[in-house]
């Protein structure tokens, strides 16, 4: 079963290049840079779609369609047809050496369930106008792809990687708290990139100037609505884009809290130390690069490299998960 094995491998990296290519796509406002799904204006490259863009250029210069939109847009797609295809191969693989894997079947199929519901999540991304729902959905589901196959690779590789672990059973309610939070924190920047509020707040530890600006939890979390509209088509006010970009802020010092915590209880725990250190530092570049956003104004760079920085915090707390659960 090497080839299984490879292709797990090869298909986590490339999930790990999707999801980061995805932010970027989202946050240089190239989601829409192709308006139809799953080609470029009917076709298979935006260099064949060129008369179509150009007229749409023609027509809303400041629109969202252009050239390097629609070809950020498309690299990305073709990035996640490719996953899908790997992750195609890696279920068959699954289900034909089911015998000979390390815990049958089913998770590989789940992994081709998931990545047929992320496809119809891209297209309703483009079909919906970037709903925000939609859209947080999409991303959710691009970091439990992310999970998933971790855990798919970490199960192949067998005992050997689990040979330098302790038993630890008292930590397993803690470290399964532990990934709910990053889960729940995820899902949160999400609702913060796809409604746009990440600059709601352009000071800190203030926001507007103040511990407790005015927020607008309803509209802001009320969950069925248009990009940029309350539920009832109105603007979505400043108080509502405040409030989600100030839930944010105080989840993520929960989660700071938290897996400070929890690194101490690591780094005191036999054979964990190291990933403790490593749960420990990445979480220290998220914080960083967090404030950075606010007090840069959202650089794309640093933007992008919060959401990777995200997807490899995820995968920490899933690998300390499997380290735990599995012994």
């Amino acid at each position: 079963m090497t080839l299984y094995r490879n292709l797990i491998l090869v298909a986590l990296i490339l999930t790990f290049g999707v999801v980061s290519l995805g932010a970027y796509v989202r946050l240089s406002d190239a989601g829409l840079g192709c308006p139809d799904w799953p080609g470029c204006y009917g076709k298979l490259t935006p260099h064949h779609a060129a008369d179509a863009i150009n007229a749409e250029l023609a027509e809303r210069p400041e629109g969202p369609v252009s050239h390097a939109k629609a070809w950020k847009e498309m690299v990305h797609r073709y990035a996640a047809g490719t996953l899908g295809l790997l992750v195609l191969g890696i279920a068959v693989l699954g289900w034909r050496g089911r015998r000979e894997t390390g815990g049958g079947p089913g998770l590989p199929v789940l992994l081709l369930g998931l990545i047929v519901f992320q496809a119809l999540l891209g297209m309703w991304t483009v079909t919906q106008l970037l709903k925000p729902l939609v859209v947080s959905a999409h991303l959710l589901g691009g970091m439990a792809t992310l999970s998933l196959l971790l855990w798919l690779w970490l199960r192949e590789r067998g005992r050997a990687s689990r040979a330098y672990f302790a038993r630890v059973d008292h930590l397993r309610g803690s470290v399964a708290l532990g990934l709910a939070l990053v889960v729940t924190q995820i899902a949160l920047g999400g609702w913060v990139s796809s409604n746009y509020a990440a600059l709601a707040c352009t000071d800190f530890p203030l926001c507007q100037g103040l511990w407790m600006p005015s927020k607008d939890f309803e509209h802001g979390f009320t969950l069925h609505r248009a990009l940029g509209e309350t539920a009832s088509g109105a603007l979505l006010p400043m108080t509502a884009l405040t409030a989600i970009h100030w839930v944010h802020r105080v989840m993520a010092l929960i989660v700071i809290l938290y897996l400070g915590w929890l690194v101490l209880r690591l780094q005191r725990t036999p054979g964990y130390a190291c990933m403790g250190m490593a749960i420990g530092g990445l979480l220290v570049l998220q914080v960083a690069l967090g404030i950075s956003n606010v007090l840069l104004s959202l650089p794309l760079a640093v933007a992008v490299a919060h959401n990777a920085g995200a997807a490899l915090l995820l995968a920490s707390l899933v690998w300390l998960n499997y380290q735990v659960l599995r012994r």
